[in-house]
């Protein structure tokens, strides 16, 4: 194919770009999503005949939803947790190449890679003098292994860029500063699009750059040049109308919109909003696309429109390039366009709402609320300190909501109503304030509302992914002892997106996602045992305050929301974004090509991702656990603080480790994620009458951890199955969910449906996603054979046998890539053995 390019003058340069225009007597070029647009021109721009073909812009242009395509992203995004085993997986590879006698410093992203160090922090302190200093001093006191081995990574690796911790959270960052929209690079201009480590990488698409989250296996190979490979997606038109109700959030907006689109399901599709656009400032949108792995699109994407240049020229970037070339290249926004199907969204309809006990689709109206808190709390009992239906942990913490100015200053406002009222949350409450970046803090400052937040609790505990991550540190000593020995239900609430079973806190009842507004709200009440429409917040005095009293009007917020779009402040908050505190400064790196794996290290360790085998067909295979619907990688990763009484935390202190510190900062050391997997203790394993990470070894019949029976099955080699029901994977786009997996001995997952990102990770690792059409009825003490994997192709029919009785099932394998990597044993041994770097 002859692909052509042409010239554009922009700011008096002349830069080559790759028209569009040149397939419209093929295609209908001018009707394709604007997401499905910026596929295209990345094709066309990195077409090679090879990996890169005419048959990636036949499917695309053609919107061949199925069929087979590839493209390289222009940048790589991740954060600490994702990007300590991406690097450590490269230094690794450095290692390989050495032993192949090949040259290790061909290992090297191609791509252009930004961290961000920001899900290390915990809320220990939360009130007092200060409590940032302190949790910032905590954290580079327990990761300073880590951090070491990022500081080498900076120095050793071409092409990577470092955020150090204090800063704020990837995604919000990555939105203010690192994204352009339009890149200008080597005389060309073309549209920017990136993968990220990490789920909410969609928060992108709410300034129209096409970006979403994918494994960290995926995120590596895109780092090391591989192009990603994938099944072109149906798009789906989502159209929104009428107007935003006068006491209704973004936030109230994106619940409804998620449960709404995960009724719809929109799993593994793109999401493209039209209609009434103007409706939505841009850090609105973004909270909607921040949001899309919560209603189960691989994208929520906005096209770039005059709201999103408004946004540009309000955080100092060149808005003036972005709407001459996009305009040139049909991506400007101009009205709807042709999608596989459509849904209208109401937005007057639109009431105020949370989302929970655990799942961020399950909305609650807030006039509903009080009897959905019954059900909840309906076993539990008062406690000496606290009651049924308290909130125990209040945070306004980042991601989702930190983005967006008018919660935010909506919350301070609240705050402000609150000291004048005389209402302070109860001492038993944890309150945290963790913004997105230093942005926020500074307008809050100049509105005159930080110090409101302050005196109600709600103080800055750190810049970064804190409680949505599962950082919100202990509980209240006392607090979690009258839950404890009393059985009270408590609940949390806060404004992040992720709420899943035992992800904030082991011992509370349920926790909410709700608006900073309403966090705020829900701290000053102390209870979600309440009916807002008409109990009092509090009393001031013996005067009951009400909901109405507090809650500050749009004209109210507005007033501030200039002081959110100062490219001055900007310009000055991200002048010395790459550099760190005296904590990060003061850091050594020990240099080299080679890292130097220290034997004694718990944090750092070398893996074995190089020397895996592939998987065969099972013969007598063991079940290792029978799961039901919705199973999470919070589930199966390891996640939050490492438990002393744990299997990883027994390891780690036969080893003299003192500070076991999280699952999170420790996933540069396979040893103790793999005695983490399957461990959290919500899990429900359907072989054992308890919840929490056991299952029974057979033949024996004998209850133990997954890890121990997993060890038992390993000395006897006998490879293992899981079997589970719906949505399998749900959740973060943790590689470790699928690492654990492989380490543990899992050859399969048979299921009746999978989550996006976790089949692809499965896959990566070389475990065979199977899709069944029902769950078999399963005792667990059956044997499993499955034959066709030693010639498997792409989604082939597999012959399973349970006992002898045979069911049928597809290998979710969807590309030619994904088959290398299962036939190699692995993505990273894939790339590792052909020379592709």
């Amino acid at each position: 194919m002859n692909v052509k390019h042409s010239t554009i003058e922009i700011n008096g340069r002349k830069l080559k770009y790759y028209p569009l225009s040149q397939l419209a007597d093929k295609y209908d070029v001018d009707n394709m999503p604007y997401s499905f647009k910026i596929l295209l021109e990345n094709v066309l721009r990195n077409y090679d005949g090879v990996d890169i073909d005419e048959r990636s812009i036949d499917n695309i242009a053609k919107m061949k939803s199925g069929s087979e395509m590839a493209f390289k992203p222009s940048r790589v995004v991740f954060q600490d947790y994702t990007g300590v085993p991406i690097l450590v997986d490269l230094a690794a590879m450095r290692e390989y190449y050495q032993k192949m006698k090949k040259n290790p410093e061909e290992v090297n992203p191609a791509t252009k890679s930004d961290l961000v160090i920001d899900h290390s922090i915990i809320v220990d302190s939360f009130r007092g003098d200060e409590p940032i200093i302190i949790n910032m001093k905590d954290e580079f006191s327990r990761n300073v292994e880590r951090y070491d081995f990022l500081k080498w990574s900076q120095q050793s690796f071409k092409n990577v860029r470092i955020v150090p911790p204090g800063h704020g959270i990837v995604h919000q960052i990555n939105l203010e500063y690192l994204s352009s929209v339009a890149v200008v690079d080597n005389g060309e201009i073309f549209p920017e699009s990136l993968i990220g480590a990490d789920s909410h990488t969609t928060m992108i698409g709410g300034i129209g750059v096409l970006g979403w989250g994918v494994g960290g296996l995926e995120a590596e190979a895109s780092m090391l040049n591989e192009p990603y490979f994938m099944t072109v997606p149906e798009v789906i038109g989502v159209n929104l109308k009428g107007k935003i109700p006068t006491g209704v959030t973004p936030t109230d907006v994106v619940l409804y919109i998620t449960k709404t689109l995960r009724a719809k399901n929109v799993v593994g599709k793109f999401v493209e909003f039209y209609g009434n656009l103007s409706e939505l400032t841009a850090q609105d949108r973004a909270t909607i696309s921040n949001m899309a792995p919560e209603y189960g699109a691989t994208i929520g994407y906005f096209p770039v429109d005059s709201e999103t240049l408004k946004y540009l020229t309000g955080t100092a970037r060149d808005a003036g390039s972005v709407e001459k070339y996009f305009k040139e290249q049909g991506l400007f926004y101009d009205g709807p366009k042709k999608y596989r199907e459509t849904v209208d969204i109401n937005l007057s309809e639109i009431k105020s709402a949370v989302a929970g006990p655990k799942n961020p689709d399950e909305l609650i109206n807030i006039e509903d609320l009080k009897e959905k808190i019954h059900d909840l709390i309906k076993d539990g009992s008062d406690g000496k300190l606290v009651k049924n239906g308290s909130v125990v942990i209040s945070a306004i913490t980042s991601c989702t909501n930190t983005s967006d100015p008018f919660v935010l200053l909506g919350a301070g406002l609240i705050a402000k109503k609150a000291v004048e009222h005389n209402i302070v949350p109860a001492q038993t409450i944890k309150t945290s304030l963790a913004p997105g970046s230093k942005v926020v803090t500074d307008y809050l400052e100049k509105a005159g509302l930080m110090k409101y937040l302050n005196k109600i609790g709600f103080e800055l505990v750190g810049y970064g992914c804190t409680t949505c991550i599962g950082n919100a540190g202990p509980l209240i000593p006392e607090v979690q002892d009258d839950i404890l020995k009393n059985g009270v239900k408590t609940v949390a609430v806060l404004s992040g997106n992720r709420n899943f079973e035992g992800r904030i806190n082991p011992y509370i009842a349920g926790a909410f996602l709700a608006s900073p507004m309403l966090v705020v709200i829900f701290a000053l009440a102390g209870t979600m045992d309440i009916d807002l429409t008409k109990d009092p917040v509090g009393m001031d005095h013996g005067k009951p305050v009400y909901l109405k009293d507090l809650w500050p009007t749009s004209e109210e917020i507005k007033k501030y929301f200039h002081l959110a779009m100062d490219p001055e402040t900007y310009k000055r908050e991200y002048s010395n974004v790459f550099s760190g505190d005296s904590n990060w400064e003061s850091m050594k790196s020990t240099g080299g090509t080679i890292f130097d794996f220290k034997d004694d290290s718990s944090y750092i360790k070398m893996p074995p991702w190089m020397y895996m085998e592939p998987v065969r067909d099972v013969k007598n295979g063991r079940i290792f656990a029978i799961f039901g619907d919705k199973i999470t990688t919070d589930h199966i990763s390891p996640a939050g603080p490492i438990a002393r009484d744990s299997v990883a935390g027994k390891y780690l202190t036969s080893l003299g480790v003192t500070e076991l510190n999280t699952f999170g900062a420790r996933r540069g050391n396979h040893e103790v994620m793999l005695r983490g997997g399957f461990s959290n203790p919500k899990i429900r394993n359907l072989m054992v009458d308890h919840a929490g990470g056991d299952t029974v070894y057979y033949p024996d019949g004998k209850v133990m951890s997954f890890y121990d029976a997993a060890m038992k099955y390993k000395e006897n080699n006998v490879p293992l199955v899981i079997f589970a029901g719906k949505q399998y994977g749900s959740g973060s786009s943790r590689d470790w969910a699928a690492k654990v997996t492989s380490l543990l001995g899992v050859k399969a997952v048979i299921a009746e449906s999978f989550e996006r990102i976790h089949r692809s990770n499965l896959v990566d690792m070389g475990i065979i996603p199977i899709q069944v059409d029902s769950m078999p009825s399963l005792k667990g003490d059956e044997t499993v054979d499955i034959e066709g994997i030693n010639d498997i192709s792409i989604e082939k029919e597999l012959n399973i046998n349970i006992n002898g009785k045979p069911i049928k099932g597809k290998a979710l394998i969807n590309t030619n890539a994904e088959l290398n990597y299962v036939k190699t044993g692995n993505i990273l041994k894939y790339i590792a053995s052909s020379g592709k770097k």
